[in-house]
């Protein structure tokens, strides 16, 4: 990093107000787009990448972040002095580069999702941008995906996010004992739902079990048949 850049001055951005105010669904879903991915997602090669809720982005030192409800940068990695000011939130000149998803969540109709936000993400280079609108405030469309194109978003015909090794999906079922018509989830190169580390234990533990009934099976089958040799005259283990 340039000494210019370790020497720019923030002191006058606001990187948090301690101010909140999301509502039950919108944390619950905030958090389903961010555990899973450190949970159960890999790059190939082992390639870092940054997934974050509520984290203020800055483009310009001239301009007040932005704050996505959810945003997913790639080739990136959290400054292990991340408790300081200068590394606190997602600062471009920092990481070197704009996110590569920015997730907006929708609750209200005075949040400027299809409008202003949607506007700056364009101009800040964001390759997608994603609008999910759970209670259908801005459309009847619960989920809108968008690509750039020479700074102008236009709407993605796919679920699957070229170069990303992303998709998004509409879901349903039930997420730290809360149910909802649709939550709004990551899917991989194939397609398949990124599992919670809680609902990627349950695999596991599921896994085990049926190789422990298949094994246990294969044991009874094995005792039935030297049960029948015996029973022919022949010795089992001879044979």
């Amino acid at each position: 990093m340039s000494q210019a850049l370790l020497n720019i001055d923030i002191e006058h951005l606001i990187t948090e107000d301690d101010e909140p105010v999301d509502n039950i669904l919108t944390e619950k879903q905030e958090r389903l787009l961010t555990e899973p991915l450190y949970s159960c997602w890999k790059l190939p090669n082992d390639r870092p990448f940054v997934v974050t809720a509520n984290v203020g982005l800055f483009n310009s030192i001239n301009l007040p972040a932005i704050v996505p409800d959810v945003l997913l940068s790639l080739d990136v990695q959290i400054n292990t002095e991340w408790h300081k000011k200068q590394h606190r939130s997602y600062f471009v000149w920092e990481f070197g580069k704009v996110p590569d998803v920015v997730i907006e969540i929708v609750s209200n109709k005075v949040g400027e999702e299809n409008t202003r936000k949607m506007t700056r993400y364009a101009h800040m280079g964001i390759p997608y941008y994603v609008i999910f609108d759970p209670y259908k405030q801005l459309s009847e469309e619960l989920l809108i995906i968008y690509t750039l194109q020479f700074r102008s978003y236009v709407r993605l015909n796919q679920t699957q996010l070229p170069h990303i090794g992303l998709g998004l999906t509409l879901w349903q079922g039930e997420f730290e004992h809360s149910h909802y018509e649709y939550w709004l989830r990551w899917t991989d190169e194939k397609g398949q739902i990124i599992p919670t580390g809680i609902e990627f234990a349950e695999m596991e533990k599921q896994r085990a079990e049926a190789e422990k009934q298949h094994a246990e099976t294969e044991r009874q089958r094995s005792e039935r048949l030297a049960a029948k040799l015996r029973e022919l005259g022949l010795d089992p283990d001879l044979l």
